[in-house]
């Protein structure tokens, strides 16, 4: 059976203000896998409701793009999150980013709205997807494990800056630039949150969008540890982020090599190989790679 996570996979997700129709079509232009209209932290609110109305026109005027242009709303402890759904959803955007959730809860309580919203615009029930921030709080670190089975969720993704904000920080950064520990552990719980759920776990955003060295770097090392995408702020950022996480040949080609190896030899739990000994994880590794490139 395939899970939700290895069903639905994108690489870079790229923000764009939904106040500005021009760097909305940028974005929309640009190679980015996911393109998130921002109705939440990008916009004021003497702006939102123009905002939902050029979010809608914009997705109304590119159906051939529907299924990766989607819109984050604003949380749901606001009093804008039904007023945006009620905008946009009729438009068909492939997915909602629900910002600061506190836990499986919000999520429930975000498919009974996306449900009514679908069956009053002719829509198939269930068809829009939800990627979920879920560290943006003190209170959502402990809940980052409930998302198992959560309805419409295809990926989890994480946030450090409001989290900051959540718990008083002065400063979510260590003085090298790497974040602190109570950051780096929002991260793993994301990650272990999501691999739990069966979905997608998506890196945060990089600030410094000029800084694509670091990015590159920051982007090859989360993939390493597990994460299948990352937040983007910028369409520069966008390359660099697909290439970080499209695995190379050579990767694929050694991988392909240890899948064959098993294949050789069934029923084998551990083989030597390359002067190492590989074991049933290892092959299950192998053979996600291959999936992430396409060749699965």
């Amino acid at each position: 059976m395939t899970s939700l996570g290895e069903a639905f996979r994108a690489r870079s997700w790229l923000f764009a203000p939904g106040d500005s129709r021009r760097k909305m079509e940028k974005a929309a232009a640009s190679a980015a896998d996911i393109v998130v209209f921002d109705l939440e932290d990008a916009v004021l609110d003497a702006a939102k409701a123009q905002s939902r109305t050029m979010i809608a026109d914009l997705l109304t005027a590119r159906p051939a793009d529907a299924s990766r242009l989607w819109v984050r709303v604003n949380p749901l402890d606001g009093p804008h999150t039904l007023a945006d759904l009620a905008a946009v959803v009729a438009a068909r955007p492939g997915g909602i980013m629900l910002p600061k959730s506190r836990g499986r809860a919000d999520v429930e309580r975000l498919d009974h709205y996306l449900s009514a919203l679908e069956v009053a615009a002719g829509i198939e029930q269930g068809s829009t997807k939800v990627i979920v921030l879920v560290t943006e709080t003190a209170e959502a670190m402990f809940t980052t494990g409930s998302y198992r089975g959560a309805p419409r969720v295809v990926a989890m993704t994480w946030g450090a800056e409001d989290l900051a904000d959540s718990v008083g920080a002065a400063e979510n950064r260590n003085p090298d630039g790497s974040y602190g520990f109570t950051y780096e552990l929002a991260r793993s719980l994301c990650l272990l949150g999501a691999t739990a759920a069966g979905v997608a776990a998506v890196e945060t955003i990089q600030g410094d969008f000029r800084d694509l060295a670091g990015l590159r770097a920051r982007a090859e090392r989360v993939r390493r540890d597990g994460y299948s995408g990352m937040l983007a702020i910028h369409p520069d950022q966008v390359e660099v982020i697909n290439a970080a996480f499209t695995p190379t040949l050579a990767e694929l080609a050694a991988a392909q090599e240890i899948v064959d190896l098993f294949a050789a030899h069934p029923g084998v739990g551990a083989l030597g190989h390359r002067g190492a000994m590989l074991d049933r994880p290892h092959l299950a590794r192998a053979q996600a790679l291959l999936a992430s490139g396409g060749r699965a």
